[in-house]
């Protein structure tokens, strides 16, 4: 669905929907009789209810393709060894509970000063270069990746592998064969990855999985690959659309810049206005009640988070960014037992991304007019695919 409202706002016709019944039939390309779920409150029930199943090898997930006039999906998806975004309990319990000690709020908090680091060496080679420069390839790209394969025990030489077949899997009128194609080749190198770090293990998420032998290599590479793509496409989207959306609002970047200690409710606030991964899909396993509505056993359900951050029930003045705001409480990291597990690793690199960008760029602006930078509408991941800047001097 196109962002007809603007660039940060949800598409009119999901604000129509949430106004007029945040739970509203929905019939696929297909004939299939389904649901859209725009409201806060029923969102926020719906993503803590299990019966609502996140697999994809249940009845069939009907995409919508309206948009690219690609033909719809007619079978399930099989299930992917690993990959427990896509599982229910008691699998996905199993997987991700061997993954929680990796991501704590602790252990993230240790990593802040790393990640500055990391942050500072990109903003230097930034500002070395002659503006404008492409903020996307410059800096917010560069940043969770470089983070995410430290974390991981990714070599940071073989990102070209990951990040073309990961982009080329986002693109929504991408053909089967073609997503296919891109995810096998990512795959076979993952594979190949954790084998070696099972021979050899080091100091490193991976490492620790592989340390498993109740993981098979298969889940090993799932797992690898979902936290892979999670962990630098997000963030790095995030970063670049966050950075467009402060320059349009110039009142709240002089906030910002005036006061810093508002970074942490800011980036809060930009995760709800901006919510980059707005569409998740579930699958009623039986009759549910939900909003006043009987969603039947069998129906899918397209939930809508950024029309549930926007939701005025919710969120006063919802359609303003406001880094004054207490924005907790938001759904961009989602909700119930598949909430972002990467979701403070993604808080602590935007605050040290945001924080450094501003400090060591003062006059940063855009490049070209704001209707000149490219959305990613086409994309699974909104955001922006280049965004151009320039400045007249750099801070330190």
């Amino acid at each position: 669905m196109e962002r007809d409202a603007g660039p940060f706002d949800p598409p009119r016709a999901l604000t129509r929907l949430r106004e007029a019944r945040p739970v509203s039939p929905l019939v696929f390309p297909d004939g299939h009789e389904g649901w859209i779920v725009t409201g806060y409150d029923a969102v926020r029930r719906l993503m803590a209810d299990t019966r609502f199943s996140s697999r994809q090898d249940l009845g069939v997930l009907h995409i919508p393709y309206e948009a690219t006039g690609m033909p719809v999906m007619t079978e399930p998806a099989p299930q992917v060894p690993g990959l427990f975004v896509a599982m229910d309990p008691p699998d996905h319990t199993r997987l991700r509970r061997k993954l929680t000690g990796a991501f704590t709020v602790r252990r993230m908090k240790q990593l802040e000063e790393h990640i500055g680091e990391i942050v500072a060496r990109q903003l230097d080679a930034m500002a070395r270069l002659a503006p404008p420069v492409d903020l996307v390839k410059e800096f917010a790209l560069p940043v969770p990746s470089l983070v995410i394969c430290e974390l991981l025990g990714v070599p940071y030489e073989d990102r070209d592998t990951f990040q073309t077949n990961s982009a080329q899997m986002m693109v929504k009128d991408q053909t089967l064969d073609e997503k296919m194609a891109a995810y096998g080749a990512l795959t076979a190198y993952l594979a190949e990855l954790v084998t070696r770090k099972r021979a050899e293990p080091g100091e490193d998420i991976l490492s620790d999985l592989a340390r498993h032998d109740d993981l098979s290599v298969e889940e090993l590479v799932g797992i690898a690959f979902l936290l892979l793509l999670a962990g630098h496409e997000t963030t790095a989207n995030m970063l670049a659309l966050g950075t467009f959306a402060l320059l349009e609002h110039p009142d709240q970047l002089a906030a910002l810049r005036a006061d810093p200690d508002l970074m942490p409710d800011a980036v809060e606030e930009l995760l709800r206005y901006l919510a980059v991964a707005d569409i998740f899909y579930r699958y009623a396993t039986e009759d549910i009640e939900l909003g006043g509505e009987t969603i039947t056993k069998g129906s899918t359900v397209v939930v809508a988070l950024l029309a549930a951050n926007r939701d005025p029930g919710r969120f006063d003045d919802p359609d303003t960014l406001d880094v004054h705001r207490n924005a907790r409480g938001h759904m961009a990291f989602g909700h119930g037992i598949h909430q972002c597990l990467g979701q403070q690793l993604a808080r602590v690199e935007m605050r040290a991304g945001f924080e450094g960008l501003l400090r060591r760029f003062p006059t940063l602006q855009l490049a070209v007019p704001a209707r000149e930078v490219k959305l990613r509408t086409d994309m699974n991941i909104y955001g922006v695919h280049e965004l151009p800047v320039t400045w007249t001097e750099t801070g330190r």
